[in-house]
């Protein structure tokens, strides 16, 4: 069991009146900060408790896309320039997406 759901059990437990803990004792016990057990506590007394975050299993809007990936790697197999004048050259991507979208597709070879 994660912290939060046994966090939000124990609060649970004190809001039915089974347990006699202090929200301060719930916080050293799940090892949370005393206002957020509270704020645990108003989340579940308005039933809007998520003990999993709303991003989970998605893909990042930044991500590279296959397509991309191609272009970067045709383009650079037609040049002859280093890899950082390639970068300055190409610029819609960080140095490091290009470097590892290039030793992906074998490219580059470390020493």
């Amino acid at each position: 069991m994660g912290r939060k759901a046994e966090a939000v059990e124990l609060i649970n437990k004190k809001l039915a009146g089974q347990s006699f803990l202090s929200y301060q004792e719930i916080a050293t016990i799940t090892g949370y900060h005393p206002k957020y057990i509270l704020k645990l506590k108003k989340e579940i007394l308005h039933n809007e408790i998520h003990l999993e975050h709303g991003n989970k299993n998605r893909k990042p809007v930044n991500t590279i896309t296959e397509q991309e990936k191609k272009y970067i790697v045709d383009l650079y197999r037609r040049s002859n320039v280093s890899i950082r004048k390639f970068c300055k050259f190409y610029g819609k991507r960080s140095y490091s997406c290009i470097y590892n979208v290039l030793k992906e597709a074998d490219l580059i070879h470390r020493n």
